[in-house]
């Protein structure tokens, strides 16, 4: 079994990380990101940890996956709520329980933080596999529907 390691993200993650959004998008929306908008926002995390916060895991020395935590206010409970974004895991990484690593260890980091309140994500609504590990991992959807609507990316 090799060994694994959840870790925050250094800015030296930041190629990889550029890289599973891209692979990401692709994979789960048929979208091609501007590689250069994309790693733009990436590193405004890096630069500004108000926006969020990268975390990785490593098996043998290698980062496999990783996600972004931002965060939301909420007036209903005051406190803050953690928004989990930009889940990737290699796809021959997977099935390995590397996300539920992550999610653990995100999870770990908020039980004695009185001011965040909870974990919030938004998926696909094709994307039942990964429904499937966020409900056995004890979370549901069964409250809201994400809308959105987005301006045009202008690079």
């Amino acid at each position: 079994m090799s060994e694994v390691l959840v870790r925050a993200a250094s800015r030296d993650d930041a190629p990889t990380i550029v890289a599973f959004q891209l692979a990401m998008a692709r994979e789960t929306e048929e979208l091609a990101l501007d590689v250069d908008v994309l790693a733009r926002g990436v590193e405004a995390v890096f630069a500004d940890p108000s926006k969020g916060r990268y975390f990785v895991v490593e098996c043998d020395r290698e980062v496999v996956a990783s996600l972004m935590i931002t965060y939301e206010w909420s007036d209903w409970r005051n406190g803050t709520v953690w928004w989990i974004q930009s889940v990737y895991v290699l796809p021959a990484q997977r099935k390995r329980g590397l996300y539920a690593s992550l999610y653990r260890h995100v999870q770990s980091l908020i039980a004695d933080d009185a001011s965040v309140r909870g974990i919030r994500l938004y998926v696909d609504e094709r994307n039942v596999p990964a429904q499937q590990v966020y409900a056995r991992l004890g979370m549901n959807g069964e409250h809201y529907r994400v809308f959105e609507w987005m301006k045009e990316m202008k690079s």
